[in-house]
């Protein structure tokens, strides 16, 4: 891969929190993830792992970042200093988030669940609804409100509604940790499978390593490193095998 179709790439980034005495330190020296990928963060539970995934998603302000580039931005993106404004549009457009729970609208049905993200970017093109339950198998729910669906239909509406806008990248927090172990298995095939046919770089938050193995491009974990009185580092670094 060139340096030229990478998706995300970040360097340099800290982001700190304190509780009780105790302050918690999220290190990312690098992080560069390419157009189609599919990655794993994996680590216990405390170590940063869906901290990482809320900056990554612009939705909480690092304390500091030397260098963060999207893909469809010339420029690196000052996060420490963007408003919740500039963040939401750049959120829309290029990114989709897979809850754990699945976070779907209880009083809306699959279909109005599902366009969500295109309404808010002005997207009429109801069509693209349609193709991507079909694509997740879930065609035939589109007019249920989510109290009728299992719970893995519930994460399938919720993995269409995070990709039916085409974003660049998908941020998946535990989206198989509520379903039986065959759904689970479903699940990644088919994050993995949209991965691949669309180009969308797809990061996956799991404490099951076993849906890891020969399935994902690469896995990323932490290091947790007492600095001093206080003070617990967590650092990202990839991991070479499970």
């Amino acid at each position: 891969m060139t340096q030229d179709n990478y998706v995300i790439k970040i360097k340099g980034l800290r982001h700190r929190r304190a509780q009780a005495g105790v302050t918690f330190e999220l290190r990312v020296p690098e992080l560069t993830l390419f157009e189609g990928e599919f990655a794993a963060l994996v680590g216990p539970s405390g170590c940063g792992k869906s901290t990482l995934l809320d900056i990554l998603g612009l939705v909480l302000k690092p304390l500091h970042v030397s260098e963060f580039f999207i893909s469809g931005q010339n420029r690196s993106i000052d996060l420490t200093g963007l408003g919740e404004m500039g963040r939401a549009c750049i959120r829309s457009r290029h990114l989709g988030y897979v809850l754990q729970t699945g976070g779907l609208l209880p009083f809306l049905t699959v279909r109005q669940n599902i366009g969500l993200p295109l309404r808010l970017i002005g997207d009429r093109d109801n069509a693209k609804v349609a193709t991507v339950a079909e694509a997740l198998n879930i065609g035939e729910q589109l007019d249920k409100r989510p109290a009728f669906l299992s719970g893995g239909q519930r994460q399938r509406v919720a993995i269409a509604r995070a990709l039916v806008h085409g974003p660049k990248i998908v941020l998946a927090d535990e989206p198989t940790a509520a379903v039986d172990e065959l759904t689970a298995v479903e699940i990644r095939d088919q994050l993995r499978d949209l991965s691949r046919s669309t180009g969308t770089t797809t990061i996956m938050v799991t404490h099951d390593k076993s849906l890891l193995r020969d399935r994902v491009d690469r896995v990323f974990s932490f290091r947790l490193k007492r600095e001093e009185a206080g003070l617990t580092t967590s650092i990202l670094m990839e991991v070479e095998s499970l």
